[in-house]
């Protein structure tokens, strides 16, 4: 089938790279433009962008979604199917609607739970046990359109958002060769979202970083693992501001204060949460300093208690 794809990040590439596998006719990718980054403000091309060159393939950066740019690159290149996979833009209806076979769109989340630009993130934040990855239709509404299929998986209790994310791309790669096989034997069924369901799943702010440690320690531990990479959860710890990576539930028990100092040893730091419970730090990053272990850190900055 004569594909256009649509992505931006790391997480768009498993789908970019399947569509090439299953030999597809990739006519065009279309990916958000470069950034300046880093100090230098050196452009950076998008992880898109950077594997569809070494395919071979032709690549399109507009600067807008709709201001008629992509629509005549649309026109232009003639796809019989617009993939996306995480570009980033909300698209027009007419551009959505132009390929023969439509547009579908890889969702990390099982719609209609978590629509919106950071679901992987917030199905952690909540503490939910389960997540996937859906294939849908793409509308002019934010993923509101009619999903083809969806693949569960459990959250591992050590799972972060950045580890679920790699895991998700490759589910997602999975269903969107099965979905765009249904597509082409004309066995594709359409499944309406139940709008009641529907929830939400808003962009990181650095608002959701501070850790309250009146909140419970299997909170505060899926609060750390939600926000990995970026905005990471933060917390002064001896006096110290850090941000906080890595973090273990032990079951320990105390009567002590939230946010007090337990421990600090080569385990990690233990500090008490407001259901009684002690969650250990393991890897952090100091104010000013580099990510590491817990245990590293203590030998050149000891915590006395």
């Amino acid at each position: 089938m004569r594909v256009l794809f649509m992505g931006t990040p790391e997480f768009a590439v498993a789908s970019l790279r399947r569509l090439a596998k299953d030999g597809h006719e990739i006519c065009g990718v279309i990916t958000q433009p470069d950034k300046p980054k880093n100090r230098g403000m050196k452009l950076i091309p998008t992880p898109v962008k950077e594997y569809a060159l070494t395919l071979g393939l032709d690549v399109f950066q507009p600067q807008k979604a709709r201001d008629g740019e992509a629509m005549d690159l649309v026109r232009r290149l003639e796809p019989e199917l617009i993939v996306a996979a995480a570009y980033g833009k909300i698209l027009p209806e007419e551009l959505l609607n132009y390929p023969k076979y439509g547009s579908i769109n890889v969702h990390s989340s099982l719609l209609p739970k978590y629509r919106g630009a950071a679901p992987i993130n917030w199905a952690i934040l909540n503490g939910d046990g389960e997540t996937g990855v859906s294939i849908m239709y793409m509308v002019d509404k934010l993923d509101a359109g009619d999903v083809i299929s969806k693949i569960k998986t459990p959250i591992g209790p050590d799972e972060d958002a950045q580890a679920l994310t790699a895991r998700l791309a490759e589910l997602g790669a999975e269903a969107l060769s099965e979905a765009i096989a249904a597509i082409e034997s004309g066995t594709v069924v359409r499944i309406a979202q139940d709008e009641d369901a529907a929830t939400y799943a808003p962009m990181l702010s650095r608002d959701l970083s501070p850790i309250d440690w009146t909140k419970n320690a299997h909170a505060v531990n899926c609060q750390i693992r939600g926000l990995i990479p970026w905005p990471a959860a933060s917390a002064v710890v001896d006096g110290r501001a850090m941000k906080v990576f890595k973090s273990q539930e032990t079951g320990e028990e105390t009567s002590a204060e939230p946010g007090t100092l337990l421990s600090a040893g080569k385990r990690g730091i233990s500090v008490a949460c407001g259901d009684g419970k002690a969650l250990c730090l393991t890897e952090i990053q100091a104010d000013g300093g580099k990510r590491m272990s817990v245990a590293d850190y203590l030998r050149g900055h000891p915590i006395q208690l």
